[in-house]
Formats: structure tokens, sequence, C-alpha cells
């Protein structure tokens, strides 16, 4: 696993839009949808057309897309280092929470020095988990409740009962 390094962090980069670049992003999302087909390319300045391959484009349309709405945007090389406190805003959990993670060692994390650190690719991989069992216990709860006689199956909802 590589260790942070200055190189890494100057690659990473989040992007919180203000009004104006909503709309800018707005109307690139919108041009973007055009070219769908992996066909779309940019033209620079200078006039030179750059063509798209089918991954780039879906990239820009998402980045504008998200941008359009508001949201902000972390580009970030699959292989970038982050902080404890960047990797619990990833997960979207505490800090304290995260560390005890790595603790238990459910998610590796590296120590040069003072500071623990996760590889993105690492954080991605532990979310893709966490989801993928997240979804198995939530469809055998849901095969219990129905053996159970907890669901009635003909209009999809669950009974009112009172307890």
């Amino acid at each position: 696993m590589p260790t942070p390094t200055k190189t890494a962090a100057r690659h990473s980069a989040t992007y919180l839009p203000s009004s104006e670049d909503e709309a800018s992003a707005a109307s690139l999302a919108k041009v973007l949808q055009v070219g769908d087909d992996g066909l779309a390319a940019l033209v620079a300045p200078d006039g030179t057309t750059i063509a798209l391959s089918a991954q780039v484009h879906r990239v820009l349309v998402q980045v504008a897309d998200a941008m359009a709405h508001g949201m902000g945007v972390t580009v970030a090389p699959h292989n970038a280092m982050l902080t404890t406190q960047e990797a619990a805003d990833f997960l979207g959990i505490s800090r304290p929470t995260l560390v005890r993670i790595i603790d238990r060692g459910d998610l590796e994390a590296v120590k040069p020095g003072r500071h623990r650190y996760v590889a993105l690719q690492d954080l991605i991989a532990y979310q893709e988990r966490v989801a993928v069992q997240r979804r198995k216990s939530l469809d055998e709860m849901a095969r219990d409740a129905e053996s159970a006689g907890l669901y009635d199956l003909l209009d999809g909802q669950p009974p009112l009962k009172r307890h």
C-alpha cells in the first residue's frame, strides 16, 4: 500500500459549486447528455478538438450533473491516501467509528508517522463489502418476516398489528 505523499494530495481536490458554477455545470450536463453515445468531443480555445472516450464522457456527465444540483465533487486518484477524518467523511461516519473499524481489522490503514492513512481503493472495497453484507441481512430479514406471516404478499404491504 502506498504511503501518503504531497504528490497524491496535490492530485486530489474537492470542488464546492457556487450558484454560477451550478448554472455552468447544468449547461455542460445538458450538452453532454446529447453525446451520450461516447462520441462527444471538447473543443479547446485554440480550436483543437479532443474526442472523449465513453468512460471520460460518463465521468464528465456525472461531475457536471452533481455540480448542477449543488453537490460538491471530490476528484482523487484511486490510490490516494486519506486521513482518518477524510475517510470517515467519505463513509458518512464519525472518525472514532472509523478508528474502531480499523482497530478491529475490517479496514487497513498505514501509520508512517503519528497519523493513520487509509487508501481510497481500500475504503471503496470496504464500502462495497458492507453494502453486500447489508443487502444479504435485509434479504434474510425479509424472508424471515415473510415466513413468519408478517407480510401479506397480495398487496405488498405489511399488516397493521398492535403489540
